[in-house]
């Protein structure tokens, strides 16, 4: 039951992000909000960085590097087939995770650096929601960006 759950939510984060990540184009990625936010190409690499960075937590390797977080957007031009292979490639980590972890280890409890310790199921919460959250502001920007 809980792996249904978990693979429904982490299907529906998907379908909902992306009508938003459909619309990225190379052209408006480099759109902001305003002077002082970051462009629709950054937020998008973040995301995708994100998701793997985070899931390092539990216990996935990876080979991405930070160039986001906590970072300010430099006015960089990220390859957006790259970023799209990053999101698409994070949400196949969140898939794998449902698949090899049993009921009981979602419970179980991880510590992380950012968060302290937090159960498994909370940790996948949190990237979905940071997923939608950066989502949203993509949405804007494409609407609203100069």
């Amino acid at each position: 039951m809980t792996k249904d759950i978990l693979e429904d939510l982490i299907a529906q984060n998907r379908k909902t992000c992306d009508f938003t990540f459909n619309e990225i184009t190379q052209e408006n990625s480099a759109l902001k909000l305003n002077d002082d936010t970051a462009s629709v190409g950054f937020i998008y690499r973040h995301i995708g960085e994100i998701m793997h960075l985070l899931a390092q937590f539990f216990g996935i390797p990876t080979e991405v590097k930070n160039t986001t977080m906590g970072e300010k957007d430099t006015g960089k031009v990220y390859d957006l087939k790259e970023s799209r292979k990053l999101v698409d490639d994070g949400y196949k980590v969140l898939d794998g995770l449902v698949e090899s972890l049993s009921e009981k280890e979602w419970m179980e409890t991880l510590d992380t650096p950012f968060f302290g310790p937090i159960s498994r199921t909370k940790l996948l919460g949190h990237i979905l929601y940071h997923n939608t959250y950066h989502c949203g502001q993509i949405t804007l920007t494409l609407k609203r960006g100069k």
